[in-house]
């Protein structure tokens, strides 16, 4: 559960969500849980012509399925902490 840990840190923080259906939303990260189930405040659309009904919107609860990438702000990532964590679970995985 590395990758919810680290998006567990990132509430309160601007994210960007592009969905499977070439929608991009940006906003606040409120929530996040186990499926990764996103719930974002204060959202804006990244293209407003091909998604007019979006503009009324301003928060959302996007199903972790339909996430195609999530782009982080970089100074909000510890990439130390984040790799340390990725190496001692790839070897506690080698040595099941």
């Amino acid at each position: 559960m590395l990758i919810f840990s680290v998006f567990k840190t990132l509430t309160d923080q601007q994210v960007t969500v592009e969905l499977k259906n070439d929608l991009s939303i940006t906003g606040v990260l409120k929530s996040v849980d186990q499926f990764l189930n996103i719930r974002l405040d204060n959202i804006k659309v990244s293209d407003e012509a091909r998604h007019p009904h979006m503009m009324a919107v301003k928060n959302c609860f996007i199903r972790g399925s339909v996430v195609r990438y999530v782009q982080l702000p970089a100074e909000h990532v510890d990439t130390q902490l984040l790799e340390d964590a990725t190496r001692r679970e790839a070897v506690s995985q080698a040595k099941r």
